[in-house]
């Protein structure tokens, strides 16, 4: 089986749905059609999905099930209707998606730049998220947009995972194939493993709403 895919078995254990759930999902457009992935197997036929999107998006669906939302009303928030090109820096504000702070230090980089695209919203986001957690000072944050920014264009063909690691005070952060196990020397800490499909689904609930 490929590294980015997961069956539906596997699926189904990590995360708890039943197979009635998964195919009711489907039918109300929770869960793409091109995401059903039929591969040949030792059984014969299998399904397949693509592992850390559809992992995200029934964490994202659970999640909204916790809040009493109808499967209609799920259908509509996670439908992959077209977001705007650009975002206005107070419309990402009001809505909760980036925080101001994240914003200012993007715009370090990008001093004059009004709106953002949804690429270099995502690495604000990134800088938000470990900035918020702890994990991360503001150098490192900065380090994280950056290295986000460099790596684009591959992670729009494959899953990624953004990874900050520190020793005795160093920090580097590393752009990765979410598949990959990372390894490295004693005395090394990682700080945080971020998820960029996992983080792309939940910026993308917060600029819908």
């Amino acid at each position: 089986m490929e590294p980015d895919l997961i069956s539906k078995k596997d699926l189904l254990l990590a995360t708890g749905i039943s197979y009635g759930q998964l195919y009711r999902w489907k039918r109300k457009g929770l869960i793409p059609e091109e995401w059903f992935v039929r591969k040949s197997a030792f059984t014969g036929q299998e399904t397949f999905f693509p592992r850390e999107k559809m992992l995200a998006r029934v964490e994202r669906i659970l999640s909204m099930k916790d809040e009493d939302l109808s499967l209609d009303d799920i259908a509509e928030q996670v439908s992959p209707s077209p977001l705007p090109d650009t975002f206005r820096r107070e419309d990402v504000i009001a809505r909760g998606a980036v925080s101001s702070t994240a914003l200012d230090l993007f715009a370090e980089r990008h001093p004059g730049v009004g709106e953002l695209r949804f690429a270099e919203l995502l690495a604000a986001s990134i800088a938000d998220t470990l900035l918020v957690s702890g994990d991360a000072g503001r150098e490192e944050a900065l380090s994280a947009i950056s290295t986000l920014e460099e790596g684009w264009t591959t992670c729009e063909k494959t899953s990624c995972d953004i990874v900050l690691l520190r020793k005795m005070g160093v920090s580097t952060v590393l752009l990765i194939s979410s598949a990959s196990e990372l390894i490295a020397e004693s005395g090394v800490k990682m700080v945080a493993r971020i998820t960029l499909p996992t983080q792309i689904e939940q910026l993308k609930t917060l600029l819908k709403s």
